[in-house]
């Protein structure tokens, strides 16, 4: 009987921050893929899984989640000043369509050590000990990003005592610097307003402030929808009625942004904006069965991805997060307590997390210069990973 045969393609499966993907060097695809089309998008479906109506990617690397189903594609430089460049693929769970309108924050932990151990990175630029500055050119959003890679012994460091809420075993920790994540020629504040009134028909009209730092979110008061903030991914993932809700939330949020121009078109367009919620410091128990305390946190924040709610907090968020702390009057920076401040420490469902920012006002513009985070990342697996040849 005819079949077809299974090909190879070199693959490396890392976990970054509280997210795992496949990693690819570019020049490793296929050579149909290894330009932005069609071919390139089934390739990754394929390998992850997708689109899988069962929701499970048995048949692929992905792991079922949002966290857990993404890819990254890296490339020596193109950029003056920088190391290497960053290409990263959300791949839909039961759909068939890879996202490519975002970053993402947690894996951006990897892609330093990546980058070094692919050669990527000049050789003269490794230290034989000490931390290498890994300078990142995120292609999705033209962003530098700068990650602080510990070496030993000339090999990128991941094994430590850095713990992570989220990741269940210490690792070697990775802090890393999101430059200037606002262009300056454009809105940090899309509609020009901290706080707008978002209204959506047949849910209500809501208090939102939606920015555009780290990657586009809209924030909600937890009240205003119902909830306290302290919620775990059970009450949330398992109402099928409150997770429409947030995705039509999310749909109107978009337009107002002016990232899609009707809500019908959210659908291709699920990985971004972000929605959240936030709520003043409160305790609760967290999804490890760790009490957070309300003097441990500045404030609480949950925050969806791809229709449900994450399990602990998307790196890009946190930038979001960070960025409206330190800015009077939005409603993230309500929650905290309000006022001036440079750093804020969030709780989430697996733990907590501090994020600091250096935002400045001109004119009543703002501008956000860097924020700055600890993550960690380690290889799982490295080889190859196989797809049936007639995939693309």
């Amino acid at each position: 009987m005819a079949h077809v045969p299974q090909i190879k393609i070199p693959a490396t499966y890392i976990r970054g921050g509280t997210s795992k993907g496949v990693f690819f060097n570019l020049t490793d695809l296929p050579e149909v893929a290894q330009v932005p089309g069609a071919a390139r998008d089934a390739i990754l479906l394929r390998v992850i899984g997708s689109p899988d109506p069962y929701g499970k990617q048995t048949d692929g690397m992905g792991g079922a989640t949002s966290s857990t189903s993404k890819t990254v594609i890296l490339s020596k430089t193109s950029q003056p000043d920088h190391d290497v460049d960053y290409l990263f693929g959300q791949v839909a769970i039961d759909k068939a369509f890879v996202d490519w309108s975002g970053n993402c924050g947690n894996l951006t932990a990897a892609v330093g050590a990546f980058a070094i151990s692919k050669g990527l990175v000049d050789a003269d630029r490794v230290p034989e000990n000490g931390i290498c500055v890994v300078r990142i050119w995120q292609a999705n959003i033209n962003k530098t990003i700068v990650a602080h890679v510990p070496i030993t012994n000339g090999e990128v460091q991941e094994t430590g005592d850095f713990e992570l809420d989220g990741v269940t075993f210490p690792a070697a920790e990775v802090q890393v610097d999101f430059m200037s994540p606002v262009d300056a020629t454009d809105a940090m504040f899309p509609t020009g307003n901290l706080v707008d009134d978002l209204e959506v028909p047949g849910i209500g009209t809501f208090k939102a402030t939606m920015i555009n730092a780290g990657i586009p979110t809209v924030f909600l008061n937890a009240e205003d929808i119902g909830y306290t903030g302290t919620e775990l991914q059970e009450a949330i993932n398992g109402d099928p009625a409150a997770l429409e809700r947030f995705e039509t939330i999310r749909a109107h949020g978009a337009v107002r942004m002016g990232l899609i121009s009707d809500v019908s078109e959210a659908a291709a367009r699920q990985h971004t904006p972000k929605v959240a919620f936030v709520n003043k410091a409160a305790d609760y128990v967290s999804s490890s069965g760790k009490e957070i305390g309300c003097a441990d946190i500045d404030l609480n924040v949950r925050a969806l991805s791809m229709g449900k709610l994450h399990h602990a907090m998307m790196g890009t968020a946190a930038v979001a997060i960070g960025t409206a702390a330190t800015i009077p009057g939005t409603l993230v920076n309500l929650a905290a307590g309000g006022g001036e401040r440079e750093a804020v420490t969030f709780g989430h469902p697996s733990g907590t997390l501090k994020v600091g920012a250096e935002a400045s006002e001109n004119g009543g513009d703002w501008t956000v210069n860097k924020v700055s985070m600890s993550r960690s990342a380690r290889v799982l697996m490295e080889g190859w990973v196989r797809i049936p040849g007639d995939s693309f």
